[in-house]
């Protein structure tokens, strides 16, 4: 090792330096470093007495560089930027994207899956913006987003299919009968029906059981398809729901179809994002991961 670097002082007595510096404080400085004053004011002395310059002077409303101090930290200022930017070369600093989702997707199928998403893309911090309002790429900084609806959704945008919009009904098994996997296309109206934004229960009664809505049916109407799927979870009556949604309570028998048959949509779910990207790489990952996830159910 080259003897210079013998004589070099200890690295927390130079950052001691450099934050009381700054702060010309070392109360302040002994915060940023999360130690006690004392333990600064110790640094600043032995730094001091290793240099032979005194660097501060101490004053009654704080502290003051003196001429030493004051031709001595701009470089050690930039010595630790170059130990930062050293490190950042091998530690590099995770993505950060933003994907606009509604809350029911988020709630019902993107949140579940995210634990493999983050083990398989751990340079992308992934940020999740959850709303039924349409967001802007621009203006709210989205990088890809999940909508569903009919292309074309604007120019400059590349759109990939999702998943096509199967609706289908669901309950809890406790609603059927004692002894059925089904309830009978008849008796469907004489259950409440959770409703949700996007109203297709009377498109339902006619496409897929060949019934008119009956005026007197019970109603129950939530904002969100997740609050309607919830309610039905619980017992509460019988929604409507994209099958992709709610493929997993269905699998796990928290959820049964009580009538067989589904009604294919007009607003299918895709993957939206940019021709023009601001970070092309890690955006391209989520966008592939989302739609092998797709494909997976």
């Amino acid at each position: 090792m080259p003897e210079d670097f013998l004589r070099l002082p200890p690295l927390n007595a130079l950052r001691a330096f450099e934050a009381s510096a700054r702060h010309l404080n070392f109360r302040l400085a002994a915060l940023e470093l999360n130690v006690t004053p004392g333990a600064v004011a110790q640094h600043i002395r032995g730094l001091e007495a290793s240099l032979g310059a005194k660097l501060f002077e101490r004053r009654p409303r704080g502290l003051a560089l003196t001429d030493e101090g004051r031709a001595y930290v701009p470089n050690i200022r930039r010595a630790f930027e170059l130990i930062s930017e050293a490190t950042a070369l091998l530690r590099p600093e995770p993505a950060r994207l933003t994907i606009s989702v509604t809350p029911s997707f988020a709630t019902k199928w993107l949140i579940p899956k995210l634990p493999d998403f983050v083990a398989h893309n751990p340079l992308v911090d992934l940020r999740i913006l959850a709303t039924e309002s349409l967001s802007s790429f621009q203006a709210d900084g989205v990088d890809i987003a999940v909508r569903q609806g009919r292309p074309p959704f604007g120019p400059g945008l590349v759109v990939d299919l999702l998943f096509p919009q199967q609706v289908i009904a669901v309950c809890s098994p406790a609603l059927l009968p004692p002894g059925a996997g089904e309830i009978a296309a008849s008796d469907i109206q004489h259950h409440m029906l959770l409703h949700d934004a996007h109203n297709l229960w009377p498109e339902f009664m006619e496409t897929v059981l060949g019934l008119k809505m009956a005026a007197e049916a019970k109603r129950m109407r939530f904002n969100q398809t997740a609050l309607a799927i919830d309610a039905a979870i619980a017992g509460q009556g019988i929604a409507l729901a994209s099958r992709f949604l709610v493929a997993a309570d269905l699998a796990a028998g928290r959820l049964t179809q009580p009538v067989q048959g589904d009604m294919r949509g007009t607003q299918d779910f895709h993957v939206v994002m940019p021709r023009k990207q601001r970070h092309p790489e890690p955006t391209q990952a989520v966008r592939q991961w989302l739609l092998d996830a797709g494909d997976a159910g």
